[in-house]
């Protein structure tokens, strides 16, 4: 009888979609369930970092062969997590843009936290006077971190949140003993729209129209938004939304301009300035680009992001 494998699973700076994402395996995670024990994971069983009494000092995280971690780390608590997960975890995944890349919560970079504070805390329901709740409250560290900035990470396993067939080969590879490639493709390599060659275009604009194309045709007749001078961000985020059964970029599927929420092609890229040079190659107006800052909306950690008093410069 082969042992089941056993996984720890934990979110730290998190909107619980990558949890989501995990029971939207279906049939396929009911497959998977004989072959792993779940020793720990707090949005599906009940087990307390300090005991289930609360009597211990320090947070208890079982041992565990798989480790999962959705979010990034922006408190002391996510700090400690973070450590621990490694500390008893023989591999350690990544999961989901918040954890590679930093995700929405990043953009709270370009702020410093006192900021921070006077900008959502501090409103005018609130007590001029009041001084920011401290107790039992985690300490904010300076800025929002990616995982792979405080602790060592095995895989990255990016998304917004991640398919679900991403998250099945990265499992079933593990089990089978297999290393897991993640995807080297960008968005626009596996997009299906047709590409005329640069177009008639020289500055970028917002996307508050409807892009050209016939909702009674397949996506393989619509020209590339990028051409109709929409601020896709395509090229330059990794592919891997559209599942691994063939179906489209799941933005682009919808007509809309990829956001990139996938970050960048390679785990240490710069969508911004990635984007900004893909541009200008072509002959487009780099400064017509409205709110540059938003290349950034998936992967502002790693410094990519860099606070200013009054926000990003």
């Amino acid at each position: 009888c082969v042992m089941p494998v056993k996984v720890a699973a934990e979110w730290l700076n998190s909107c619980s979609g990558c949890e989501i994402a995990i029971l939207n395996l279906g049939e396929t995670l009911l497959d998977l369930l004989a072959e792993l024990e779940f020793v720990h994971i707090p949005v599906l069983m009940d087990h307390k970092h300090y005991g289930q009494l609360g009597d211990q000092e320090h947070i208890d995280i079982p041992s565990a062969t798989v480790g999962i971690i959705s979010g990034g780390i922006r408190n002391d608590e996510h700090l400690e997590v973070a450590h621990e997960m490694r500390k008893k975890c023989d591999v350690l995944i990544a999961l989901g843009t918040c954890a590679t890349h930093g995700g929405i919560p990043a953009l709270i970079n370009s702020y410093d936290n006192q900021e921070l504070f006077d900008r959502y805390y501090s409103t005018e329901s609130t007590d001029p006077g009041a001084a920011v709740p401290t107790n039992g409250i985690s300490p904010l560290l300076d800025r929002c971190y990616a995982l792979d900035e405080q602790i060592k990470v095995d895989i990255h396993l990016p998304g917004c949140p991640p398919h679900p067939d991403n998250i099945a080969q990265a499992v079933l590879a593990l089990l089978n003993g297999d290393a897991f490639e993640p995807e080297t493709k960008s968005v626009c390599d596996t997009c299906p729209a047709i590409r005329k060659g640069k177009g008639n275009i020289s500055t970028i604009k917002r996307f508050v129209t409807t892009p050209e194309f016939n909702p009674e045709e397949s996506l393989d007749q619509m020209q590339c938004l990028l051409e109709q001078g929409y601020l896709c961000s395509g090229p330059v985020t990794r592919s891997g939304c559209s599942g691994a059964n063939g179906e489209s970029p799941r933005c682009i599927a919808a007509r809309v301009p990829c956001k990139g929420c996938y970050g960048p092609v390679k785990q240490d890229g710069n969508q911004l300035l990635d984007m900004l040079n893909a541009l200008a190659s072509n002959g487009i107006d780099i400064s017509s680009i409205p709110d540059r800052d938003s290349l950034l909306r998936f992967s502002g950690a790693h410094n990519r992001l860099v606070c200013h008093k009054g926000g990003l410069k």
